[in-house]
């Protein structure tokens, strides 16, 4: 029996690219490194050989010219060689000191000296061919009384180290080598750790990103961290939240339109049927009342038609200067009839005038909408108090209500659609639904904030801040 297959382990492809990036680009910064620090440590130790060994060349030359003067020929050199080396050894390293170890004593041993007389005829080394003594030597005079007497000739430091087998060179570039191996060991690691932690991370989102256009809302990432995949994770959060509230919210507001539209569609079918089978007759009280259902329905398609093109920006609204304080005064003066029927009692404190860019109809169907929310929910015998003033560049209004009130929770969801803060679909207990929604469309369609907080007379109080005309921009539209 074969035993079950284990699952192999995800990969990501973005940390292995960045792994091979990573690996790729320190290796190659260790390999410049390396060129380069050897290739400097190379040339710089040539020319510290060379000057060094130039300065005792001329050192001994110096040494062979006094030499020269108390003895005045190089015949003693020549019958003893043993005497060459005594002397290069008191003339580099005078007194007691014994030579250093390695490449400092080794640039000072005579075989690396050649002295030939006046004559060119060799007393100490054997005379190489001329190609050869060209090649490899360098050569100072050696002048005593201002005349020559010799040359002493010196090999140059790139044949020492030749014959050293560049010790100093090879021990130099094998610490270095440790320390460039050291450093791409450390480099693997941390590319490894690198596109581990970054490749687990990314799939994390990957899979959450692929739930999420699957139609998961509800995944989350962990948000770890104050770095950019962090507020990448938070921004992925906020945006599925706000799919999934935008998916409640569809599926909300198609229920509810599918319940406002059933009540008057049965209310219809109910009074048609009962014509049909004769049980009301066919009169003008009963076609009024049918009239009255089409008209409530009328009414809430055009409110959603009204909504669809505020959610497309397609509100049509025709702006031009007007008088916000006369717009508002002669609405109210209009509606005080009705508001008096509802057991309503206005009071209204309009401070003009107001100058903004509005649409006088679009204005009055906001009026009509905030009146209709105050007689529906406000208890009679209520009180509306309604203020107007402008100041700092903006025309503020206020509509203030009596009880009952709204409880600060629910502010925030007063103007969602079909929304009703008892949560009853009874057409009885305020309309459609909609009225809120639209005064707020039309009021950001001019431009303005509305917000509702609590009203000191006990129920609910709308706020509208609308943007200001200008003295100079109403004469630049009246000119």
């Amino acid at each position: 029996m074969r035993s079950p297959r284990l699952p192999r382990p995800a990969v990501s492809r973005l940390g292995v690219k960045l792994f091979a990036i990573i690996l790729v680009v320190n290796v190659a910064i260790s390999g410049l490194v390396f060129l380069a620090v050897s290739r400097s440590l190379d040339q710089g130790f040539i020319e510290y050989l060379d000057q060094t060994q130039t300065r005792r060349a001329e050192t001994l030359a110096e040494g062979l010219a006094e030499e020269w003067a108390g003895r005045g020929d190089w015949q003693w050199l020549r019958q003893s060689p043993g005497a060459w080396h005594r002397l290069v050894r008191r003339q580099l390293w005078p007194g007691d000191t014994p030579p250093p170890e390695g490449i400092e004593r080794r640039l000072g041993d005579p075989k690396d000296f050649v002295l030939h007389d006046a004559a060119g005829l060799p007393v100490i080394g054997l005379p190489p061919d001329s190609d050869q003594v060209a090649a490899e030597l360098r050569w100072l005079p050696i002048e005593s009384g201002g005349e020559r007497v010799g040359m002493l000739g010196y090999r140059p430091p790139q044949q020492l180290m030749a014959r050293m087998d560049r010790i100093f060179l090879s021990r130099q570039q094998r610490n270095l080598g440790i320390i460039v191996a050291a450093l791409g060991l450390a480099s693997l690691l941390l590319a490894g750790g690198l596109s581990w932690w970054l490749g687990r991370r990314t799939r994390g989102m990957a899979r959450a990103t692929r739930r999420l256009t699957e139609g998961d809302y509800s995944t989350r990432l962990a948000e770890r961290g104050r770095d950019e995949l962090s507020s990448l994770a938070h921004d992925f959060n906020v945006l599925a939240a706000t799919l999934e509230a935008s998916r409640e919210a569809r599926n909300r507001w198609v229920s509810d339109i599918a319940h406002e539209l059933r009540t008057p569609l049965a209310v219809l079918r109910g009074e048609i049927e009962a014509m049909q089978d004769g049980i009301r007759s066919l009169d003008q009280d009963n076609l009024h009342s049918l009239a009255q259902e089409v008209g409530q329905l009328e009414r809430l398609v055009a409110d959603l038609r009204l909504l669809s093109q505020s959610d497309a920006g397609a509100l049509e609204v025709q702006l031009a200067p007007l008088d916000l304080a006369e717009s508002l005064a002669s609405r109210l003066d209009e509606a005080g009839g009705w508001l008096g029927d509802s057991g309503i009692q206005l009071e209204h404190q309009i401070e003009g005038p107001g100058w903004i860019r509005g649409d006088t109809q679009r204005l009055r169907q906001l009026w009509n909408n905030l009146i209709d929310n105050t007689c529906a929910y406000t208890t009679a015998p209520g009180r509306l108090r309604v203020r107007l003033s402008a100041h700092q560049g903006q025309v503020r209004v206020t509509w203030e209500d009596s009880a009952p009130g709204v409880p600060e929770a629910e502010l925030p969801r007063l103007t969602e659609r079909l929304y009703r803060v008892e949560g009853s679909r009874s057409r009885a207990s305020g309309g459609s639904g909609l009225g809120l929604s639209i005064a707020t469309a039309l009021a950001r369609a001019h431009g303005a904030r509305m917000q509702a907080s609590p009203s000191p007379l006990g129920g609910l109080c709308w706020t509208l801040t609308f943007p200001a005309i200008e003295d100079h921009q109403l004469r630049e539209d009246a000119a």
